[in-house]
């Protein structure tokens, strides 16, 4: 029987996350940037704490946006550490070049 007039079942894979996980995902990310906005009013934060914290929040939305959003988690484990060693070479580089360069003294 070809369609009987009704619309064609839509096949989702299942380990995909649903719109709602998206959105979850979406409201993580913005409490982040929210709080990365705050800290930068801080004046009592040193130097080098407001490095250490900013860095280490653009990792960590890095890897969730690259994860859910590029869909790295669903993929083959090798993309996955593909991109861990290129962030990992690209955080050697910045700091090394920070360091030559004396932006961290």
């Amino acid at each position: 029987m070809a369609n009987s007039g009704q619309a064609p079942e839509e096949h989702h894979d299942s380990d995909h996350p649903s719109p709602a996980r998206y959105i979850q995902i979406a409201v993580i990310l913005t409490l982040i940037t929210a709080f990365e906005v705050a800290i930068y009013y801080v004046e009592s934060i040193s130097k080098e704490a407001f490095i250490i914290i900013f860095v280490g929040m653009g990792i960590i939305k890095f890897i969730i946006v690259a994860m859910f959003y590029m869909h790295l988690k669903f993929d083959h484990r090798l993309f996955t550490w593909l991109l861990l060693a290129g962030l990992t070479l690209a955080i050697f580089a910045i700091v090394t070049l920070g360091t030559l360069f004396r932006i961290f003294t």
